[in-house]
């Protein structure tokens, strides 16, 4: 979807229509969770601090996050999916990879597929999507942001190695700015520099990803498109008005977000075994703490035990803190675990 939450919110207030508009919290602390496109061409950017953003920006409108309502708009277009393909594997309410091979209306073009979905979309919606269309997953999401917004683009087979040879590493998916960097420091800057590297160099500079990097160099990708994918983490995290300097400010300030995370579990009955706390100070510098045990958390209490050890093993506070954040991962669906324990009985 095209700048999917603003672009919902413009669709719903038609005076924002046309205008600079960013979802999050306009406050001191607050961080841009989408931008309009009209916000975009001035540098408005998703994770952007709201205040970098305003200075961007002077006419940048805020809007509160209605995160409900975008839910159902991706529930209508997640429906429009399944009339096409039961291969949906989505990656957040408004993207997500369909294998059309095998296509429900029998249709022999993905390109008619893709223009399809985005007219219904169009219409049920009155909002846009792009789509990216392609041999394997990775292309097919590089594809998708080559004609934004509201188009779609095709890499065929004998087009993927070329493409990716001109492009900047840091245009891979999978490749974030960090890696970037530490690829440019080795003198790799595009998908042609990456390819003359030998598998077992990238190994040795980056373990495990290595061998994903020499593939996608060479337009390679055999992922499946997995339908239904276990979520593997849940987190969540909060900006602060002030910063937090001592241990008790620390302890209250992380409990909702310890509440919202257990909660979700709740619902989705799953159980995790780690924990992790993230901590950003008041100068950006981010870290994160983790535990994980044997056995999968039992209750809320064990959970907030656990934070709250996390926590203490920071002190002394260096500095003060601006956020903090808590993720259960290595989730599990609770009757599993159950199963496995009631397979020691006699």
């Amino acid at each position: 979807m095209d700048a999917f939450y603003a672009s919902v919110e413009q669709r719903d207030q038609p005076a924002l229509r046309g205008r600079p508009v960013a979802v999050g919290g306009a406050r001191q602390r607050g961080v841009v969770a989408a931008a309009s496109y009209e916000a975009r061409q001035f540098g408005v950017r998703s994770a952007m601090p709201s205040v970098t953003a305003q200075r961007l920006c002077p006419e940048l409108i805020f809007v509160k996050p209605r995160f409900e309502v975008y839910k159902a708009v991706s529930r209508q277009i997640r429906a429009i999916f399944a009339e096409y393909t039961p291969l949906i594997e989505p990656l957040s309410l408004d993207e997500a990879y369909l294998d059309v091979t095998q296509n429900l209306p029998g249709l022999a073009s993905a390109t008619q597929i893709a223009r399809e979905i985005r007219a219904k979309i169009w219409e049920q919606t009155q909002l846009t999507a792009s789509a990216g269309i392609s041999y394997n997953k990775f292309l097919a999401k590089l594809a998708s942001d080559f004609r934004k917004p509201n188009g779609q683009f095709v890499i065929r087979p004998e087009q993927g190695p070329d493409f990716v040879a001109g492009l900047d590493v840091g245009a891979f998916h999978g490749i974030g700015p960090a890696t970037a960097r530490r690829l440019n420091e080795l003198g790799i800057f595009t998908g042609r520099d990456l390819r003359s590297q030998p598998e077992a160099w990238l190994r040795q500079h980056f373990g495990k990803a290595g061998g994903y990097y020499y593939a996608i160099a060479r337009a390679e990708d055999h992922r499946p498109v997995v339908p239904d994918r276990v979520r593997k983490s849940v987190g969540s995290e909060t900006t602060f008005p002030q910063d937090l300097t001592t241990i008790e400010e620390l302890i209250d300030g992380l409990q909702p977000c310890l509440d919202e995370v257990w909660e979700y579990c709740q619902r989705a009955d799953v159980l995790a075994r780690t924990v992790t706390v993230k901590v950003k100070y008041a100068d950006f510098q981010l870290i994160t703490r983790s535990r994980t045990v044997l056995t999968p958390l039992a209750s809320a209490a064990v959970l907030v035990q656990l934070s709250h050890e996390l926590l203490r093993g920071l002190l002394p506070l260096p500095k003060g803190v601006r956020l903090l954040g808590a993720s259960l991962s290595t989730l599990e669906p609770a009757g599993a675990v159950e199963g496995r324990q009631l397979s020691f009985g006699f």
